[in-house]
């Protein structure tokens, strides 16, 4: 029996999974140095305008408070809804500064992606002491949408 795995996943695919990976680990620096520099118990909105400024210390392209429309019966309408990131245009971050995240917040994010067409995002809560990471995907999906929290365990 071999020990190579093979795959028929086109090399393109698996190029850009690479490439969003390196970008969800920079954004991932990013969203630690500006923790570690403030420290949890501040606005979202503080942690948000801070987490822009690193990225563009970085050279990290985003669209911030990026609007995000609903299709429906062939029209788009904007509902109200907001991406807090969208880096590189292909990587959703929502921002949190709160107790303890729960699964609503991670069904925020999984409509937020689905609606915008984005297939990974990354949900920060800065309300921590530490950053800590866990990933979960998009129930029923097999290869769909993908998150990976920072929050507390």
């Amino acid at each position: 029996m071999s020990d190579k795995i093979s795959t028929t996943e086109d090399p393109e695919i698996t190029k850009m999974r690479i490439d969003v990976n390196e970008l969800s680990k920079a954004v991932i620096g990013c969203a630690i140095e500006v923790h570690r520099s403030l420290g949890p118990g501040l606005l979202e909105s503080t942690y948000e305008i801070c987490l822009c400024h690193e990225l563009t210390l970085q050279a990290i392209p985003f669209e911030r408070q990026k609007p995000i429309r609903v299709a429906y019966k062939g029209v788009k309408v904007d509902c109200g809804y907001r991406a807090d990131l969208i880096v590189d245009r292909r990587l959703l971050v929502e921002i949190k500064a709160i107790d303890q995240t729960s699964a609503i917040h991670d069904a925020q994010l999984l409509s937020h992606l689905k609606l915008s067409g984005l297939k990974v995002g990354l949900l920060i809560n800065f309300n921590v002491r530490m950053l800590k990471r866990r990933s979960a995907q998009s129930p029923g999906s097999s290869g769909g949408s993908f998150i990976v929290a920072l929050c507390s365990p």
